[in-house]
């Protein structure tokens, strides 16, 4: 009977010592789920005008993290002792990052990609080696159709770390056809029926205007760029089709190539 009363004598004390200790908690555990909840929808609205994708993983993550921490701090509270569980998650968590740091690099790129948008769906890239229309940015990764339609992976982390050339962001290409030509070339004249010439195709932009330059001398010629801005996407065609107005014109106005120039040296007789 003494051994009933010791107990419940413990059990008391323990309800005394603990039950404060439980109800706070408890009320910390609901406020906080209803607080992380809270800043989460926040984040979703703060986070909205980026890609879906990152926006929904920023949010989860961030969720689950909060969620992570509050219940570590209520077990805190109730009295379990939660340094060595955190030592285990900080080693659990370099020991993922350490495996996974290519991904996490990946990863990492592709939210810089994502919010400082060096180029977006539909651009034209060329990026370490590849170039092609982007048809997707995804969290690791950053997938290209080249003109030739094959598909190139990207990873997001080396790409955000390297030289990206956008060929779309001023939306206008260059369209440039170079031509070596007889050195007797009258270049006013020249210049007088290619640039209306360029100009007169529909794909040609008005501004920066038509240009025809010497862009090298040679022996017996030079070398002629017909230069011309197109819209984004456009160049191909209207290269082909200014290279073919430009050959039946130069044939009609009688321009011709290069004369070969030979050097005859007579030595002196021995």
């Amino acid at each position: 009977m003494n051994q009933v009363a010791t107990y419940a004598q413990q059990l008391q004390s323990l309800a005394i010592l603990y039950l404060p200790r439980v109800l706070m908690a408890g009320v910390a555990l609901v406020v906080g789920w209803w607080l992380i909840g809270w800043a989460s929808r926040l984040i979703a609205v703060a986070t909205s005008k980026l890609d879906v994708s990152l926006a929904g993983f920023l949010t989860s993550l961030v969720n689950i993290v909060l969620k992570v921490l509050l219940l570590i701090t209520v077990a805190g509270m109730v009295g379990f002792e939660t340094t060595s569980f955190v030592a285990i998650l900080g080693a659990a968590g370099l020991a993922v990052g350490l495996a996974l740091q290519g991904t996490l690099a990946n990863f990492a790129g592709g939210v810089l990609i994502l919010i400082f948008k060096p180029y977006v769906v539909g651009d034209t890239i060329e990026s370490q080696g590849k170039s092609g229309e982007v048809k997707e940015i995804q969290i690791f990764n950053t997938i290209l159709v080249t003109g030739q339609g094959d598909t190139v992976i990207l990873p997001n982390g080396a790409t955000s770390n390297n030289v990206i050339v956008n060929k779309t962001a001023q939306n206008k290409a260059l369209v440039e056809i170079v031509a070596d030509l007889d050195n007797a070339t009258d270049l006013a004249a020249l210049r007088g029926w290619a640039i209306p010439l360029m100009q007169a195709d529909a794909e040609v932009l008005p501004t920066p205007a038509p240009q025809v330059v010497v862009t090298a001398l040679k022996a017996g010629g030079m070398t002629v760029a017909f230069r011309a801005y197109t819209a984004a996407g456009q160049n191909g065609p209207t290269q082909g089709r200014i290279i073919e107005q430009l050959q039946r014109a130069l044939a009609q106005q009688g321009v011709g190539s290069p004369v070969p120039v030979s050097h005859v040296r007579t030595l002196p007789a021995q």
